[in-house]
């Protein structure tokens, strides 16, 4: 059965994340992470998706961004990981594939899910055992967040910039949402909404999502129904 198209709205903030082929590292040293952040700044700037924030773990990768156009956000993942994957196997003198097929994504309604999106992906590595504390993680975004670091990568999202009137004031606040964390149900839903497809927001953000595409956005909506097996 077919599968769903992909989730792609200009403006709008969109979650992604790509796995490793069975769950095999992607990363096996820090000039591997190195590499897929070059490419992601380059294709970002090339297909015009601003990055609002990311996480690499070692055997895959979560991106919080928002294309300007149409094809912006396929048009970069599928550029950056052809890349990727000619760079990784030519330095492990292996052949064959390395993502666990293709992406998965979703769109999400700004005011609802940006900040807690954010919160989630810098607090994996933790969830992970990683590090003990999401500030001691080198490959994710959370440090310009907080302001130990300046990433020109990053276009931080509206919904950011209305934590303060101030860089301190909003690193300060930032800061404490990191501590806050995410509820188990905020989470739950975004992992769900990422790996099946669907929009995640309230009944009126999705009712108006709905007017612009004829792909259905929620799994509860009539229509054909379609498998969608998780990737994890």
């Amino acid at each position: 059965m077919a599968r769903l198209a992909r989730l792609s709205f200009p403006g709008l903030p969109h979650h992604v994340i790509q796995r490793g082929h069975n769950g095999q590292p992607i990363f096996l040293r820090s000039a591997d992470y190195q590499r897929m952040l070059d490419l992601l700044l380059e294709y970002s700037r090339k297909y015009e998706v601003a990055v609002h924030a990311y996480v690499l773990l070692p055997d895959h990768f979560h991106l919080l961004i928002t294309p300007q156009t149409e094809d912006g956000l396929p048009q970069m993942l599928q550029a950056m990981g052809r890349r990727y994957v000619r760079y990784f196997n030519t330095e492990q003198s292996r052949t064959g594939t390395l993502w666990n097929g293709r992406y998965r994504s979703t769109v999400l309604q700004p005011e609802l899910f940006v900040l807690p999106c954010m919160v989630a992906m810098d607090l994996n590595p933790v969830r992970a055992s990683l590090v003990t504390s999401a500030s001691d993680y080198a490959w994710s975004s959370h440090g310009h967040y907080i302001g130990r670091q300046v990433d020109r990568m990053l276009a931080p999202h509206a919904q950011f910039w209305g934590l303060g009137n101030t860089p301190f004031a909003r690193e300060v606040a930032y800061a404490d949402l990191i501590h806050a964390g995410v509820s188990a149900s905020q989470h739950g839903a975004l992992t769900d909404a990422t790996l099946k497809g669907w929009a995640l927001g309230s009944p009126e953000f999705l009712q108006e999502l709905q007017k612009k595409t004829s792909r259905r956005l929620t799994k509860g909506q009539a229509g054909r129904p379609v498998r969608d097996k998780d990737p994890s």
